[in-house]
């Protein structure tokens, strides 16, 4: 161990808007918010979404997963290697 301490982590919670014209991610009014081309079906924007954060956030695909909302337009990813703060700094551009 070199005495660093454990890496950050954050729970975001995100507004997600299956079928959209293209794939996005930004923070509008404090709300994060990832619109994604994959339908709902059997978990496909849901894993859209994950894919777009981690890529906004410039992590890697694992280092976010879905916490909780899989059926649901809010859903809630833990991110591993971000504090809120920087998470929040980095999608807001």
């Amino acid at each position: 161990m070199t005495g660093q301490g454990p890496l950050p982590v954050c729970v975001l919670v995100v507004r997600v808007t299956p079928k959209s014209h293209g794939t996005d991610v930004r923070l509008t009014d404090g709300v994060v918010q990832v619109r994604v081309t994959a339908a709902p079906d059997d978990g496909r924007a849901t894993e859209a979404a994950r894919r777009a954060l981690a890529s906004a956030l410039g992590l890697r695909r694992v280092a976010v997963k879905l916490e909780a909302g899989a059926t649901s337009r809010i859903k809630r990813f833990l991110v591993d290697g971000l504090n809120e703060a920087t998470a929040r700094q980095r999608l807001a551009g």
